[in-house]
């Protein structure tokens, strides 16, 4: 077999995808779909729960937001963890991690507020705990030919864990009662299960770690030939220094990157967070409909979403991550800025703030298919589920100082889920707008490139590290020797 010196990630990067690839990546997305679900159906759960609890205010509040707080200190924990230990076997544990919170609420005692608050930030831990290590996994399982629009692909059907929940909720909650619809919550189990069985560690985390053997036999599957025909380690120099353990503080080191991907999540899950939370309230009020009635009408900015989700996978492919991100920041800007100065203006026989609202969902939704690859991209594989586990931190905490701002704004008392007012509607929706620009100045300024460049081993290092793998033909003549 011809090599021409190649190493094992690049003769694992040029290989076809095989089936154990399509049904590795179908797993990813599933899992990803049912911890979404899991997290967002606490909403219908607690509407049930408060009147026959008798809950508080207070009480409903740290059982909505205890997930929440749980997804940052998840995404945090396995980052790191990750990095350290590998990216299937943590995944599979948060995996578990969520489905057993999730459906261990429906066996709590009645009344145990406290006890289902604590399951719920279990729940929380391990969506993030999932997203910190699923995204780079993926990232590193897919050939760097095929990353930008595979990798970002995988991102559109995770939002319809939130419709799921929806749907569920809908339809069998009165039929099965909310302990039923919490039981659901174990489905996870079953992918997880999948997962330990079917999917490959990542060859390039493998590699980074020094950990060849394993490596030669993923890739030999991969090329379907004998793991000793591949390349062998080369024998290590006196003095050799094995690959260091990672921390948070190397991610500090590349204040570029830090601050890139601080900006970008923060803004995008505010701006996001935002829009969805005062934008059936403010329609409601503005055309003299109920919040029902503005839901239908978020349909069809959940829709746009859906379709910006799309373009944003393939747009990448011949604009690239970055001027990508730069159209999300500024398309925000823009649309949203556009709502916020213009709401109560008619076109179409329509407030303007309703029909700007659904071509902005392109940007503050779509742009996550193309933003969520990005955070496991750039930096060096043995950062990257720490890169991702800041970038799902600095998301969670967006969606929880995202309402105490606009709770500020509006001069609400309510700082969990203020109330939109009319008078509210401009100074909020600037304050949004200006998120999508600091995104958008985060991509022009820090931003780099990462479209079609392979996926650097160590930080400052673009390719595989030459002394850690031999050509094959220096490996044939050691044998034959």
């Amino acid at each position: 077999m011809e090599t021409k010196g190649e190493d094992l990630v690049t003769l694992y990067d040029e290989a076809p995808l095989n089936a154990r690839y399509w049904v590795s990546m179908a797993l990813a997305v599933t899992t990803s779909i049912f911890d979404f679900f899991d997290f967002f159906i606490v909403g219908f759960l607690v509407a049930v729960l408060a009147p026959q609890w008798h809950l508080t205010f207070g009480q409903t509040s740290v059982m909505l937001l205890s997930a929440g707080v749980g997804a940052i200190v998840g995404s945090l924990a396995w980052g790191a963890l990750a990095d350290h230990f590998g990216r299937k076997t943590l995944m599979v544990a948060g995996v578990v991690l969520c489905a057993l919170g999730a459906g261990s609420i429906s066996i709590i005692p009645d009344g145990a507020w406290i006890l289902f608050a604590c399951l719920r930030f279990v729940v929380g831990f391990g969506v993030g705990a999932v997203a910190a290590v699923a995204l780079p996994l993926i990232v590193e399982y897919t050939p760097t030919r095929h990353r930008t629009i595979l990798t970002s692909i995988t991102v559109i059907p995770v939002s319809l864990g939130i419709l799921a929940a929806s749907l569920t909720a809908a339809t069998l909650l009165q039929l099965i009662g909310w302990r039923g619809l919490a039981t659901l919550g174990f489905l996870p189990l079953a992918p997880a299960i999948l997962i330990a069985i079917i999917m490959p560690e990542s060859v390039r985390w493998l590699v980074s770690r020094g950990r060849h053997a394993e490596a030669r036999r993923i890739v030999g599957q991969a090329l379907n030939v004998p793991p000793e025909s591949l390349p062998q380690p080369a024998i290590a120099p006196a003095g050799f220094v094995p690959p260091r353990v990672s921390s948070f503080a190397d991610l500090w080191a590349q204040p570029k990157l830090f601050w890139l991907t601080v900006i970008v999540w923060f803004g995008a899950s505010t701006a996001n967070y935002g829009v969805f939370l005062w934008g059936p309230t403010i329609v409601a009020l503005l055309m003299g409909v109920s919040p029902m009635q503005a839901g239908h009408l978020f349909v069809f900015v959940s829709l746009t979403g859906m379709l910006g989700r799309t373009a944003f996978s393939f747009l990448p492919k011949w604009l690239g991550r970055r001027r990508c991100g730069e159209i999300m920041g500024y398309g925000i800007a823009l649309s949203l800025g556009a709502a916020a100065l213009f709401f109560d203006r008619i076109i179409f026989g329509y407030p303007a703030f309703v029909v700007l609202l659904i071509p902005a969902a392109l940007f503050f939704d779509g742009g996550f298919s193309n933003i969520s690859p990005y955070s496991a991209e750039i930096f060096p594989v043995r950062l990257s589920a720490r890169g991702v586990g800041l970038a799902q931190a600095a998301n969670g905490v967006g969606k929880i100082s995202g309402p105490l701002c606009l709770a500020l704004i509006a001069g609400a008392s309510n700082l969990i889920t203020p109330k939109a007012t009319i008078d509210a509607v401009t100074p909020a929706f600037l304050f949004l707008a200006a998120c999508g620009l600091a995104i958008g100045l985060a991509f022009s300024l820090l931003g780099i490139e990462t479209h079609g460049k392979p996926l650097a081993l160590e930080s400052g290092d673009p390719t595989v590290a030459p002394r850690e793998t031999v050509p094959m033909r220096e490996h044939a003549t050691t044998q034959q020797a």
